[in-house]
């Protein structure tokens, strides 16, 4: 079977083999950059500024990802009329964290350390955020401010 890939303007191109896509994930896996983002360097317990860096990241990788699950379900439990409601809270305070985060550590940016004080924020907000997602999963509704 002869797939084909067609470009803008119209060209029939051959679609690449699995072997091209097996070649190309494996290069970008192999990319300092993109371990570096994954948290791949992180040994805890190590001295070192980058390894710190790396498991902060990680630390709020995982929060994330938490915080993302509980969003979800919170989200699959709430009724069709509630969920706008928590959509655009999650949108706010999603926002708010960033900025609050950045603003708090603006003077930090060229410390070699930024990146773990940034993440550090951001996994703290995010933690906090689980008691709000929690009370909307029970109450159908923001908690009170």
């Amino acid at each position: 079977m002869d797939t084909k890939l067609w470009d803008d303007a119209g060209m029939n191109l051959p679609a690449p083999s699995l072997a091209t896509a097996c070649l190309l994930v494996a290069v970008l896996i192999h990319s300092p950059a993109v371990r570096a983002q994954a948290g791949a360097a992180c040994e805890p317990g190590a001295s070192d500024t980058a390894s710190r860096n790396a498991c902060a990241v990680q630390r709020f990788q995982q929060a994330d990802s938490a915080q993302n699950i509980l969003y979800g379900d919170v989200m699959r439990a709430l009724s069709a009329h509630e969920r706008p409601a928590l959509r655009k809270d999650q949108s706010g305070w999603s926002r708010q964290r960033t900025s609050t985060c950045k603003a708090r550590h603006a003077g930090d940016e060229g410390r070699a350390d930024w990146p773990q004080r940034l993440h550090d924020c951001l996994a703290q907000q995010t933690e906090a955020r689980h008691a709000a997602l929690r009370h909307w999963l029970h109450h159908g509704e923001a908690p009170p401010p």
